[in-house]
Parts: structure tokens; C-alpha cells; sequence
């Protein structure tokens, strides 16, 4: 999964997509998450590297890792999968 090139993504986790003028904000964990997807790092690197950051079981992070790209998909911030 990659987010799509044209958004903008500040340090301070402020998102903006100039396709439709939306902006969004992100947490401390989200934007790490958009940081390691724009690094192209897979599902499970980001599971692992989050698990072990913020020492919380797979099975929680992975739950909220979903619901994270269902908003992420939902919101059309990824690109289109091939």
C-alpha cells in the first residue's frame, strides 16, 4: 500500500490532498504509519516496527492498523492497488 504522491504530509502530522482540498490531522502513531508506508515498508515490518516502538501486543496495534487504513482507503489518500 502507498499513499498517493500528490499528498502533503507536514512533520506536525497535518495531511492535505490538493485533488480535493481536503486536510486531515494525524496522531503521533499515524503519521509514523504514513512515514513507514511512504518508505514502502510492508504490513508486517509496520507491525513489527510499531509493536516494538510503543511495546503493545500484534493482534492491538494490528487491529487499530486496519481501522487506519480502512479510513486511509476510504478517504481515496492511497493508491490504487494493481
Amino acid at each position: 500500500m502507498k499513499l498517493k504522491r500528490n499528498i502533503a504530509v507536514s512533520e506536525s502530522g497535518f495531511l492535505f490532498d490538493p485533488t480535493n482540498g481536503e486536510s486531515y490531522s494525524l496522531n503521533e502513531q499515524g503519521l509514523e504509519i504514513l512515514n513507514l508506508l511512504k518508505k514502502s515498508k510492508s504490513d508486517n515490518e509496520i507491525t513489527s516496527y510499531m509493536t516494538e516502538t510503543y511495546d503493545i501486543p500484534a493482534d492491538e496495534f494490528e487491529k487499530y492498523y486496519l481501522d487506519f487504513m480502512g479510513l486511509l482507503r476510504q478517504f481515496k489518500l492511497l493508491e490504487d492497488e494493481q
